[in-house]
């Protein structure tokens, strides 16, 4: 009997303890971890967070936003680097997009959110409305109205649904929920020429392709582009409960005093995981190097499963990998959890991978000897 509700479908283990990049169930069984906490523990679990953890926990965990938070200023000043940006703090990639819709509708006075089909940016209303998949809307009644939804890569598509109303377009540079599916760089530089050219802005969610995920710290950074609006969560933290939204600071008269807020966003707690996560990957070398293991990573198993008669493709960008597979993915999942490697799906026949950033050659090595046997027993 549980006392929870049955809303999550749970492997039957736990995980009681992790060193580095392996999580310890409480058997003492261990795993490598290829997903991450599903995007989440970008760095594993690292040391400098833990430290960072215990050094603020001593001091105070909680101070409410009616105060200064200097921690809140040094971690958006290394979000925000270079980019005329400015950062509100929340507690999850949903809320980070409900921000961004209300900042987006109040900056424009319109109401008209052009996102696409197949896309993913959370589960409460406003963010589930921006999500262009229907079974994460189901039974829910009336949804938030003035969503539409293009097709992705089809800059037609997006032109065909703007008018008078349109505020801005939502955009995944990867899709990761559907199958890890990448934007083309045309469609993105002519989106964002077409959305400079008729006024409106366009919000580009970061959620899981930010923080390092992709070999930059933004995915953008790969497109040439800067965005508008940009949403953070996932691994801004390292495992922290953290959402960000950055913003160009010409919408700041937009969310002016009482506009918006949030009791927990922001939390000392947070916020010193956030910084010690961004000092370890604002380091020098740091993301170059993750971003050639990735690569390294891509390649190895583009080679392994080139003329495997289940596998019709193997994508991805840095540390965020999709093998598109006939094989049956629950099966895959567990088999490869019964051989110490714990990964992910995504879409309705894709393996998602995503290994944490830190994670060793050694350490790719053994990720990718185990998927190559459990592809080799696939059924």
């Amino acid at each position: 009997m549980s006392f929870l509700f049955q809303n999550y479908k749970r492997a039957p283990i736990e995980f009681v303890r992790a060193e580095g990049n392996c999580l310890i169930d409480s058997e003492g069984q261990a795993y490598l971890d290829f997903s991450s906490g599903i995007g989440v523990t970008n760095l594993g679990f690292h040391p400098q967070v833990k430290q960072a953890l215990l050094e603020q926990a001593e001091q105070i965990w909680h101070s409410p936003n009616l105060y200064r938070n200097a921690l809140q200023e040094e971690v958006a000043q290394r979000l925000i680097g270079g980019y005329d940006y400015l950062a509100f703090f929340c507690n999850s990639g949903a809320e980070a997009n409900e921000a961004a819709i209300k900042l987006a509708r109040k900056a424009s006075g319109k109401q008209g959110i052009i996102s696409f089909q197949n896309s993913f940016h959370g589960r409460t209303f406003g963010a589930m409305a921006a999500t262009g998949q229907d079974k994460i809307k189901e039974g829910f009644g009336d949804g938030l109205p003035h969503f539409s939804f293009a097709v992705y890569n089809d800059l037609d598509s997006v032109k065909s649904l703007v008018h008078e109303d349109t505020a801005a377009v939502m955009l995944e540079l990867i899709q990761g929920e559907s199958g890890v599916l990448p934007a083309e760089p045309q469609f993105v530089r002519e989106l964002a020429a077409f959305c400079q050219e008729q006024g409106l802005l366009l919000i580009v969610d970061e959620v899981q392709t930010g923080m390092g995920r992709t070999g930059k710290l933004y995915a953008f950074e790969h497109y040439g582009l800067v965005p508008d609006i940009v949403t953070l969560a996932k691994g801004l933290a390292n495992g922290l409960p953290v959402g960000a939204m950055l913003g160009r600071s010409s919408l700041s008269p937009a969310f002016s005093y009482g506009s918006h807020g949030s009791t927990f966003g922001g939390n000392k707690l947070a916020m010193a995981a956030a910084l010690a996560t961004l000092k370890v990957q604002q380091a020098p070398g740091f993301l170059p190097d993750a971003a050639a293991r990735g690569t390294a990573l891509l390649e190895q198993l583009q080679q392994a499963f080139e003329d495997h008669p289940k596998i019709s493709a193997v994508r991805g960008l840095g540390m965020m990998i999709g093998i598109e597979t006939s094989a049956s993915l629950p099966k895959i999942v567990e088999a490869a959890r019964r051989k110490g490697l714990i990964i992910l799906t995504a879409g309705s026949n894709v393996i998602r991978l995503l290994p944490p950033l830190t994670v060793s050659r050694e350490e790719i090595q053994q990720g990718a000897a185990i998927l190559k046997e459990v592809f080799a027993e696939a059924d």
